[in-house]
């Protein structure tokens, strides 16, 4: 069978369950290009949304036999890139990342009143949790994110190892996704949905 063109997404999936490379590579053809574009309109980095695109097919290619997709293959992809989406951006949580989400939020030309309260939220959770941290971390962490030092350069301006700085870094980051992990749900699948 060589025109898999032609074949519809329910064929290529029955194909791809008896490991037909050549439906795995037309189903890829289809919509990788689609899945890249939506997650890195989301995540404002190409590199990140290659990624959880390559992630996603050898996932696809890996859980092939097990696949339940039974009418609309589309949709099915666009909603496992859009958790992987979440995800990456719940792990990946640091001040500037949400500066760059609540930013894209408010320039969006049709925002809604529930995307701007829930950037505003974002914004004072952020607020809230740089102000939990020990001042010492909290400086750290500002000179860090705020000023763009380097290790090295903070522990020569405080007069602490590098090793201290590092670990203090570390600690502020934990504190922050730990304190913003349910806002961020919440905010992002707002967001996403939009």
């Amino acid at each position: 069978m060589g025109a898999y063109h032609i074949l519809t997404d329910l064929q290529l999936i029955d194909l791809l369950k008896k490991d037909d490379k050549d439906a795995f590579a037309e189903i890829y053809g289809r919509y990788a290009e689609q899945l890249a574009g939506f997650a890195s309109s989301k995540l404002f980095n190409l590199e990140d949304a290659r990624d959880i695109i390559h992630d996603l097919f050898v996932k696809l290619w890996m859980d092939r036999k097990q696949l339940q997709v039974n009418s609309n293959l589309k949709a099915y992809l666009f909603t496992l890139v859009r958790y992987r989406i979440v995800d990456k951006i719940r792990k990946n949580v640091t001040r500037e990342e949400y500066a760059v989400m609540v930013m894209a939020l408010s320039t969006v030309h049709e925002i809604t009143i529930e995307q701007q309260i829930a950037a505003k939220e974002l914004q004072k959770n952020i607020e809230r949790s740089l102000e939990e941290l020990s001042p010492r971390v909290k400086e750290i962490y500002l000179l860090s994110r705020e000023q763009n030092l380097s290790t090295p350069d903070i522990a020569k301006q405080l007069k602490l190892s590098e090793q201290t700085v590092k670990n203090q870094l570390t600690a502020a980051l934990k504190h922050l996704r730990q304190s913003l992990t349910v806002v961020t749900t919440t905010a992002l699948t707002m967001w996403l949905l939009s």
